[in-house]
């Protein structure tokens, strides 16, 4: 189910170059992207660094992964930077995360503005220092307006959590009358989900090898294709998401009914 409805973008010249060297075509790619970056810590821990070192370095991936995905003409790019279970962490690891982060928020912002890129946060803001939230509060406006590709980034976030609150949400509005409890069906939740108005990833890519979730967009990923590399985030470059595009655009998406080849075919269903 497709939430938006602003025509496709378009493929640079230099995008459609790298997609041409891959053998791919613009209409094959993935819309939605969504990432777990994962493997920070253990990049830097292989080379004896402390493990915000590795946090430092993935910010490197960050920025290629947004540049690619704008030549590429990706509509959205929706990145797990922090969930809800990573306060567990060191204390001196989440300061430098958050400090991190309002970096990267005001260096970035020029960067956003020249790719057309429009900024968005989901996950509470509850918890997240105030500096932080300015600075993403300055950005998202001054990206508010651009046309080009949404970049989503997951702060404070769990699919739990976004669940449990989409449902408190809604009982307050049934209790309150605005809703009647006959219209709630699949639709009508998603619109209290923090990814509100917004498509499902059609691709979910995550790095470091692990084979989980981790809680990441648990409604919105109900027909993602998954897409698993060793390759620790560090090192993820745009060489690295056109593979995963490249291996997307190889499977066929049944949405759980049957391949279109089955069904011209005449296969029974079972």
């Amino acid at each position: 189910m497709r939430a938006e409805t602003r025509p496709p973008l378009k493929t640079t010249e230099e995008g459609m170059a790298r997609l041409d060297a891959w053998g791919l075509k613009p209409e094959q790619l993935p819309r939605h992207v969504a990432i777990i970056m994962d493997g920070n810590g253990r990049w830097a821990q292989h080379r004896g660094f402390p493990r915000i070192v590795g946090h430092r370095r993935g910010i490197q991936s960050v920025r290629a992964v947004v540049e690619e995905g704008c030549r590429l003409g990706l509509e959205q790019l929706t990145l797990y930077c922090l969930s809800v279970e990573n306060w567990k962490r060191p204390p001196r690891e989440l300061r430098f995360l958050m400090r991190l982060l309002r970096h990267f928020l005001s260096v970035e912002r020029a960067e956003l503005m020249d790719q057309n890129v429009q900024l968005r946060m989901i996950g509470r803001r509850e918890g997240l220092p105030d500096e932080v939230l300015a600075e993403f509060d300055r950005t998202a406006a001054a990206t508010a307006g651009n046309t080009g590709m949404t970049l989503r980034l997951a702060v404070n976030y769990g699919g739990r959590t976004e669940i449990a609150d989409a449902a408190k949400r809604l009982a307050e509005d049934v209790r309150d009358g605005k809703v009647d409890p006959s219209r709630v069906d699949e639709a009508l939740f998603a619109g209290y989900l923090d990814t509100a108005g917004a498509s499902d990833p059609d691709l979910l890519i995550r790095t470091a090898g692990e084979m989980r979730i981790s809680n990441f967009l648990l409604w919105q990923i109900s027909y993602t294709e998954l897409w698993v590399t060793p390759t620790l985030w560090p090192d993820f470059r745009g060489a690295d998401l056109l593979q995963a595009c490249t291996d997307y655009a190889a499977r066929e998406r049944k949405f759980g009914g049957l391949p279109a080849s089955a069904l011209a075919a005449g296969t029974p269903a079972g």
